[in-house]
């Protein structure tokens, strides 16, 4: 509680220094001025362009005006209607836009006369109007074949008007020659009315806005103080400061986010700390591989120093002419040639597995396991025959399987060596292939003895060997296990052992789907 109680008054204090007389000033300067801006803008387009736009509303409502004005004409002419009902329909055309309308045939008889305030009430005036001088008020708005638009000064009325004028084309060969004229009011009295009321409205409204924008101001501070001390408070590392307001705006986000970010540091931190356990346990795992490879260079100096001193003994000894016994000098060269031979498979085997583990990327493809099977049977058959072993695999027909052909041999050729070198009791290797939906699953059994258990996790391992004198009496150099579960971890496939009560199982997979 004391923490909180002076955070809270450290962040209050540094909230009410700078906030107070920052945010909240800027705040109502900022919607002041927005106020203002807007007021000014509205003045000014007021201003400038409600002229040209009154103008426009009038020239387009008197253009619509005579237009209507020729059809009900047309319809006059034509005799659809009377004298009577085209007045009814010129007043509903005129009257609810102030237009004032004379209408004359070609002698000049008057057709039509409106008497609205301001109208076109004699024909010497309309007169007046079409054949003005020159240096008369006038000013031509807008010519067309049929009409002419323009601005006249009445000095009669004392007011400018707009006026349309101009000929309708009869069908019985009689011209109605036709005056609408508008009164155009003096706008500028009602802008300066308007731009003053604008004025005070907008005085009201940057007034109101300052108080509003005050109260508003201290609205946001408050939970902006909030936000202030649980961030100083989670800078000090005490992560059980959350924000609890219930606001959904922007601020009410950022809470969140707070809470979220104190949530991600002490779940980062509690990662770091765990990571910091497993760097130390990395760092053990890092003796243990140093060790493994003085222990691989040991059993490599190990496996390589009986072959190299056979090698060396046996040649010194053809050399010095240790005896002129030819069946002994055979025997000595064989000796050379068997150790020499044991080195250069080590040697590729350990080729093969440095590819193997450097994850020297599988050639995958389809292809016939159980020929693949049958011809490693047959590359080992005097071997089998020797021993005295019975073979036993009875597929005949094609099962095609998916995978890295060369490598896969390497694996039957490892499974079926190590079933010849073991084959004990009965003497019998069984090879089966089983088939499901999905997989295929290759196994090799010999008849033998049971590898231990606590030996099994160990037997992939490189120069493990659960019978070391055994081992070492048919040559073997435990790579070949180590080869193949390398092989195996690149096809992504399953692989392993299995022991019988009267042999071993040693098993893989590989997909047979054909998606």
């Amino acid at each position: 509680m004391k923490n909180q109680d002076k955070y809270k008054h450290k962040a209050d204090t540094e909230v009410t220094d700078n906030m107070h007389h920052s945010l909240k000033t800027k705040i109502m300067i900022l919607l002041a001025a927005m106020v203002t801006g807007l007021v000014l803008l509205i003045l000014a387009i007021n201003s400038t362009f409600i002229t040209r736009f009154y103008s426009n509303e009038k020239k387009r409502d008197i253009v619509h005006a005579y237009n209507e004005v020729g059809e009900i004409l047309a319809k006059y002419e034509n005799c659809e209607i009377d004298a009577s009902e085209m007045s009814n329909r010129i007043e509903k055309v005129t009257n609810p836009v102030g237009v004032s309308l004379f209408i004359v045939d070609s002698g000049w008889n008057t057709i039509y006369s409106s008497k609205n305030q301001g109208g076109v009430d004699d024909r010497d005036r309309m007169v007046d109007s079409i054949f003005a001088k020159p240096s008369e008020k006038i000013d031509i708005i807008e010519k067309k074949e049929n009409y002419t638009v323009q601005k006249a000064y009445d000095k009669k009325m004392g007011d400018y008007y707009i006026e349309i004028w101009g000929s309708y084309a009869g069908c019985n060969s009689e011209n109605y020659i036709a005056m609408l004229r508008m009164p155009v009011q003096s706008i500028k009295e009602s802008i300066a009315i308007s731009n003053r009321f604008i004025a005070y409205v907008g005085l009201a409204v940057g007034c109101t806005s300052i108080v509003v924008a005050y109260v508003f101001s201290s609205y946001i501070t408050k939970p902006v103080k909030e936000l202030s001390n649980i961030a100083e408070r989670v800078a000090e590392m005490d992560f059980t400061a959350r924000y609890t307001g219930n606001d959904k705006s922007e601020i009410g986000l950022l809470g969140n986010s707070i809470n979220a970010m104190s949530e991600k540091l002490e779940r980062n931190i509690s990662q770091l700390k765990s990571a910091n356990i497993e760097l130390q346990k990395d760092i053990e795992n890092k003796n243990k591989i140093d060790e493994s490879r003085r222990e691989f260079l040991s059993n490599i100096s190990h496996e390589l120093k009986t072959p190299i001193a056979l090698i060396q003994g046996y040649a010194e000894g053809l050399k010095e002419g240790i005896s002129d016994d030819p069946e002994s000098m055979d025997f000595y060269c064989d000796v050379i040639m068997d150790e020499a031979s044991k080195m250069n498979d080590m040697v590729r085997k350990l080729l093969t597995l440095n590819q193997m583990e450097w994850n020297e990327e599988p050639v995958i493809e389809r292809f016939n396991v159980t020929e693949l099977i049958q011809s490693v049977i047959s590359n080992n058959g005097i071997r089998t025959s020797q021993n005295g072993i019975n073979v036993i695999f009875d597929q005949k027909e094609p099962v095609y399987v998916w995978g890295d052909e060369y490598k896969i041999e390497e694996v039957v050729t490892n499974y079926f060596s190590n079933a010849i070198n073991h084959c004990e009791f009965d003497k019998v290797i069984k090879v089966a292939i089983e088939k499901n939906e999905d997989a295929v699953r290759v196994s090799v059994f010999n008849t033998g003895k049971n590898i231990p258990e606590e030996d099994i996790p160990k037997i992939w391992d490189k120069f493990y060997k659960v019978d070391k004198a055994r081992t070492r009496e048919y040559g073997g150099n435990g790579i070949g296990l180590s080869i193949v579960k390398a092989i195996m971890e690149s096809n992504n496939s399953g692989y392993g052992v299995i022991n019988h009560s009267n042999g071993v199982e040693f098993w893989f997979e590989l997909d047979c789907k054909n998606e």
